[in-house]
């Protein structure tokens, strides 16, 4: 049994409680959040965005990796994410006090791209992680809402199926979205050639 911990958690409390039980933990604003369990859906576009990335990154000869379990830590809160996908710069770990003992990284010329693939606490991926990261410095987000969970606000009314692409500019993010067949444009992938729809089709393989 996971013993609680009391509100609020640091940081430092939730990494040394944090349990080896399979599940996934986020720590948001001192609150321990349970991750719900993958759906088959969601795996398979995280896996295949992993697999056309990993393309992009070897044909242009780019310095990144991605690893498998990150947490990116927020400054000045008590605040750790685990993404969908982390596109991280390994030429900037040396700066990352955490990342030898937790694989935490706190500054954002460590991280090009974080990727989030929408479930049922949306909320979570337009609000608080895009308000963190903007915060943060962190030059691109994608959100993937293959399945049109967001609010109206973020995807459109009637909601249809969303990538929204927040690239930093003058330390605010603007957004741009893409549905269907039009190509996803991207500052750190600019030779992407990659539509919406064969994101989304590749949660539908089933």
């Amino acid at each position: 049994m996971v013993q609680a911990l009391t509100k609020p958690v640091t940081f430092e409390d939730f990494i040394n409680w944090y349990p080896n039980t399979g599940m996934r933990y986020e720590l948001h604003n001192g609150t321990i959040i349970q991750m719900n369990p993958p759906v088959g859906d969601h795996e398979l576009i995280v896996g295949f965005l992993v697999r056309k990335l990993s393309v992009e990154v070897d044909r242009l000869n780019l310095p990144y990796i991605m690893p498998k379990t990150a947490f990116v830590k927020p400054l000045e809160v008590d605040s750790a994410y685990l993404p969908d996908i982390l596109i991280l710069n390994p030429d900037n770990l040396n700066n990352e006090s955490l990342w030898q003992k937790v694989a935490t990284i706190s500054q954002a010329t460590s991280v090009p791209l974080v990727v989030e693939v929408v479930s049922t606490n949306w909320r979570d991926d337009y609000h608080k992680k895009l308000a963190d990261y903007e915060e943060m410095g962190i030059p691109e987000y994608w959100v993937i809402d293959y399945a049109a969970l967001g609010g109206r606000a973020f995807i459109g009314n009637p909601k249809q199926p969303t990538i929204s692409v927040y690239s930093l500019v003058d330390g605010e993010y603007q957004v741009s979205q893409f549905r269907g067949n039009g190509w996803i444009i991207s500052p750190t992938f600019p030779e992407l050639s990659l539509t919406a729809e064969e994101i989304f089709r590749a949660g539908r393989k089933i």
